[in-house]
């Protein structure tokens, strides 16, 4: 039950990636109207892959699995900030493109 938990976390975190590069790939083709509904889907996307993860560490924990711990804290702080880091960016370069667009 709790594996669902990482691949939900990866799936979201996939999700949180994909938005803004289909938001990118609209760019000249549509209006603009949806660009901010999907740079939240993205950031929400990726607030809920990251609190997937504390959950998953809650349940070792809880379970008190030490060397499961000990294992995967750091691929897991690593893939965490690089989901951050790049969802952000992510949408920080669509909203800027789109705010270009909309202010010439």
């Amino acid at each position: 039950m709790m594996g669902i938990l990482n691949l939900g976390s990866l799936i979201l975190g996939l999700i949180a990636w994909i938005l803004p590069l289909i938001n990118l790939m609209r760019y000249e083709k549509h209006n603009h109207r949806k660009s901010v509904v999907f740079s939240i889907s993205s950031l929400s996307s990726c607030a809920i892959s990251l609190c997937f993860q504390i959950y998953y560490y809650y349940h070792l924990v809880k379970s008190e699995d030490w060397t499961a711990l000990m294992d995967t804290t750091g691929a897991t702080v690593t893939a965490s900030i690089v989901l951050l880091i790049v969802t952000i960016l992510l949408n920080t370069i669509t909203l800027v493109a789109y705010h270009r667009k909309t202010a010439i």
